[in-house]
Parts: C-alpha cells; sequence; structure tokens
C-alpha cells in the first residue's frame, strides 16, 4: 500500500464516520461535529494530494486546506450561533422537536 492509499483510506473512514454522526445524532452539537469531521477529511484528502501530486512545492494543496479550515471556522460560529438562540427559545438541542423556526 502506497502512503497516499494510505491517507486516503484514514480519510474515507473519517468522512464515513463524520457522515454516520451527522445523519444518525439528534442532538444539534453532534451534528455540528459531524459535519466538521467530514471537512477534516476533505483538508486530509487536499493536503495528500497536494503532497503526493506532480508539483509539491506549489502550495496549492496548503491554501485550499487554509481557506477550507476558515470555511469551517465561520461554519461552527454560526451553527453555534444558531444553537444558542434555538436553546435559548426552545430549552431544547432536540433537532427532531424543533420543527421550525417560528415562535
Amino acid at each position: 500500500m502506497s502512503p497516499l492509499q494510505g491517507y486516503l483510506t484514514l480519510s474515507a473512514l473519517l468522512f464515513s464516520i463524520g457522515l454516520a454522526g451527522a445523519l444518525t445524532r439528534r442532538n444539534a452539537i453532534l451534528v455540528l461535529i459531524g459535519i466538521e469531521l467530514m471537512l477534516n477529511a476533505a483538508n486530509l484528502n487536499f493536503i495528500a494530494f497536494w503532497r503526493f501530486g506532480p508539483h509539491p512545492a506549489a502550495l496549492t494543496g496548503i491554501m485550499f486546506a487554509i481557506f477550507s479550515i476558515s470555511v469551517a471556522a465561520a461554519e461552527a460560529a454560526v451553527g453555534l450561533a444558531i444553537i444558542l438562540t434555538i436553546f435559548k427559545n426552545r430549552q431544547t438541542l432536540e433537532i427532531d422537536e424543533v420543527s421550525s423556526l417560528k415562535n
């Protein structure tokens, strides 16, 4: 097994765990954790393909990963703000109990 295959296997495993967590959990914070795990799997792919690609001297993989990390940080901040607002209004974090954002 080449090192690239090892990284891609690890990334696929992380993505699968994150997807399962995002689809099966009812707690909103655990769903956000699953989404973050999927984004980290994508970052691992960016870095692996950059490192084992034809031009590792060009920092394209690192730039994509840094951009993805900044998008993930913004997503986490907005997601947590929405979750805190829902908890303040509804006193629950269960996704099934919050059917709409109306009062």
